[in-house]
Order: C-alpha cells, then structure tokens, then sequence
C-alpha cells in the first residue's frame, strides 16, 4: 500500500484543548504508561487509512508496522508529527482537513480518558450511575452534547461490509434524513455508517443546512477495522464497546438499522435488551429495521431469532420497514416528536437521555476470552432483558474473534470460542450465523470465512 514517507507536521483542528507537558510525555513512544502511546498510534492510524478495504486489524497494523506519530509541544500548543502514513490521506502532499479534524478528536479523546477519567476517583467504573457519568463527561467534553436544541440526532446502525444495493438504499434513507433537517451518528466506518451521512449531506444542502452533524463513535478496539470515513465531522473515541453502544442510545434520538452482521445483530439485541427492561417500558425509543427488497429475508430472520429467544413481546419495540425510505424517514421523524414531547412532559434534556434505565450487565465491560464466552448463560431460565444482555456479549465475543486483534490471537492460540446454552437457541442462532456466512456479512467479500466459534448444546 502506497505510503507518504516524508515527516507531515500539523497544527490543531477541531474540538481539541491544549495538551500539559505531562500529558505529552504519557504519549511519547516508550513511556511506561499502560500503552497509551500504542493506543493513540492505533487510532490514528486507523484515520489516516481512509478508504481501507480490510477489515481485519492486525492486517492494518502489520501493513504500517513503520507508522509513527509524534506529539510535538511548543509554547503556543502542540503539533502532531506523522512518519510513514498511507497516502490515501493526502492530497498532494498535504493530509486532508478533515482527516486532520478526526485525528485532533483521537488525541482529545485518548488524552482526556486517561487523564480526566481514569485517575479521577469522582467516576465510579464499578456503578451503572458511574458509568453514565463517564459516558456524558466524554461526550461533553468532544462538545457532542449541545443544548437548546430539539431532538434531532438519529443513530444509524448497519454492516461496513455490505452490497451496492444495501449502501445506496441506506443512502437514500439518509438522503430523506437530511430533506427533513434530522441529523446523523454512526459507528463513523464505511459501508452502512457512511451511506446515510453521504445521503443527508445532500439532503442538507437542498436544505442549505451548512452545519450538519455526522457524528462517528467508536473504540479502540473496532477503529482499525472500521476507519473513519471522512464524512464524519464529530469523531468520538469511547474507551469501550459498552461505552460506545451506551453513548448512541443516551445521545441519539431514535435508531434506524440497516443490514449488517454479527455487530449489527449485537447492537440490536442490545437496544432491545434495554428496552425490555420494565423500567423503560414507558420511554419512547423509535427502532426502525430497513432495507432494500433484497434484505427482507435478512430482517425476518433477525425477527425470527428474536421472537424465538425473546419472545413476542420483544418484537413490540420495533418496526420493520422494506424498501421505502422515506417511509423510513416520516416515521422516524414522528417517534422523534414523541420523544421531543415526553423529555419535555417529564424535564428531561433533549441532548442526553438520563431517563432511560440501563442494567449494569449492559455496561460492564465483557472480556471476549475463552472463559467468559463458555460461562455465558444462553437459557430461558431468566428475565428477557438478561437473556438479551447475554446474547449480546456471544455476538460481542464473534466480533472480536473476526476481527479485532486481541480477539484473533485468543482464537490463533486456543482454538475458536466455545458458545453454550439452551438446544433450541443454539439452533436459531446456528442459522442466523450460517446465513451471515453465505451472505458475506463476516468479513469482507472475497475472503473465506473460517468460524471463531463452535456451539455446543
């Protein structure tokens, strides 16, 4: 892969404070800091790989093992130096503005966790409220949150690895967004988090709406998998997945689902989790699944799974709707009133969902390791929203075994994960993966897919 071997230096862009001489030397090379010069190079590197084909993280990082970026203090700021980046992120010779933009958003970010929240002992990581906390002092802090304004923020979930058809229909979606001045967040990839901030771009300049919000969030963990596409104009770096998913359903509005994989099928079962919980059955949280004709089957057979390990109730949370997209649209916008009139009726603010009710189980953070995988508790014997919690940490744990580093050495060295529970379940969840399979939803097509997992009744 074509890389720019000459030394870029860049000056800030962006949401970004200034840096403390400390908070420069802990992302040095070499500093024993817990890795967090390593985490920055892996997110940064991860930006400046625009347009990546590859999802897989380790191929990314052995492809720029002589990458290398460099905080630069000076008197009046810091500048940050890049050695040996894809080129991809120039144009000649000049790294994009607003690849530049996200890269000051992944120093803001590393930066502020580590410094702010991790050694802060007012943020409670062993809490559910603590966790919240941490999740609005982030979001705050990359200036995401903005007040007086009314709901408007929906959150788009799908595949990055999906057909002509399914990219241009979520374009098209997020075209019928935009006309109706409705703002985007995404996991910030390609794919189906990229489609519908193209298409509301347009939207918005029909409108001339010369300040549209695309919002990315993402963690360290998925980010080389999933570069930034460079639409995104909010990058956030969450330290998680789990602060990462809690960050959509506090910020964002209502959510609309484009086919995707095994992580789409996670974020799902984890957002109706959370609205099983009894405590949220009164909150209005639109779900819209969506598709082109062609993803019908996809989208009965995630309802299909639902309804089997869930139950009927659990299908009551969402809507499926098929190749209409600006059906899509009208009925998003509609739950987003609902929405606007229930925060107001009950003094809770638009920019950050308090209200809703999150059990710990979704936000401690799931260590994808052999272990844990095997101890998952897979049955009915339970309430529906801790089978769902359940459920999301083994399609959690496929993701990370498909694509993140940590996950494929775990699955190099001890062979795949070992996923248990009811006989009944196990079958539904056989299907749904096989059918993953045969439609290229694991890894990019081309590849063949060898399962990190086994199932065992």
């Amino acid at each position: 892969m074509p890389k720019n071997t000459e030394i870029s230096r860049l000056t800030p862009h962006g949401s970004m404070d200034i840096l403390s001489q400390l908070e420069v030397s802990q992302l040095k090379r070499g500093n024993q800091d817990g890795g967090l010069y390593e985490t920055f190079r892996r997110c940064a590197l991860a930006v400046l790989n625009v347009d990546s084909v590859t999802d897989d993280a380790r191929e990314v990082l052995e492809q720029h093992k002589d990458f290398d970026i460099r905080v630069v203090q000076q008197e009046r700021g810091v500048k940050l130096e890049i050695e040996n980046a894809p080129q991809s992120a120039f144009v000649d010779g000049t790294v994009m503005t607003g690849i530049q933009e996200q890269l000051f958003a992944v120093l803001r970010d590393i930066s502020y966790v580590k410094n702010k929240i991790a050694s802060n002992q007012i943020f409670d990581t062993s809490s559910g409220e603590g966790i919240t906390n941490i999740v609005f002092h982030i979001l705050r802090n990359a200036r995401v949150l903005v007040p007086e304004t009314d709901p408007n923020l929906v959150v788009c979930w799908g595949g990055h690895s999906i057909g002509r058809e399914e990219y241009e229909y979520s374009k098209e979606v997020g075209y019928q967004l935009g006309l109706r001045r409705l703002n985007i967040c995404t996991g910030c990839g390609p794919g189906a988090m990229k489609a519908p901030m193209k298409g509301a771009a347009i939207g918005h300049n029909k409108q001339r709406i010369d300040r549209g919000r695309y919002v990315g969030l993402t963690e360290p963990g998925i980010i080389a998998a999933e570069s930034p596409n460079p639409i995104v104009n909010e990058l956030v770096i969450l330290p998680d997945i789990e602060k990462r998913l809690e960050a959509f359903v506090r910020a964002g509005h209502g959510v609309i689902v484009f086919p995707g994989g095994v992580g789409t099928a996670e974020e799902i079962l984890y957002l109706v989790g959370i609205l099983l919980n009894p405590r949220n059955r009164h909150i209005p949280f639109p779900l819209i699944l969506s598709g082109p004709a062609s993803a019908r089957g996809y989208f009965s057979q995630i309802d299909a799974f639902i309804k089997l390990t869930l139950g009927e109730e659990a299908r009551q949370y969402y809507t499926i709707i098929i190749d209409d997209a600006a059906k899509v649209a009208r009925e998003i916008a509609a739950g987003l009133e609902s929405v606007r009139n229930f925060r107001r009726e009950h003094a809770d603010a638009y920019y950050f969902n308090w209200i809703l009710n999150i059990d710990q189980q979704f936000q401690m953070p799931f260590e994808p390791n052999h272990e844990n995988v095997a101890a998952l508790n897979l049955g009915r014997d339970q309430p529906l929203h801790s089978l769902a919690a359940n459920l999301r940490c083994a399609f959690s744990a496929i993701v990370a075994g498909n694509v993140k580093a940590d996950g494929i050495q775990r699955i190099e060295q001890h062979g795949p994960f070992e996923i248990r529970g009811e006989s009944e379940i196990l079958q539904s969840l056989d299907e749904l993966l096989h059918s993953f399979i045969g439609q290229l939803r694991m890894k990019v097509p081309g590849k063949t897919y060898t399962p990190c997992y086994n199932l065992r009744k």
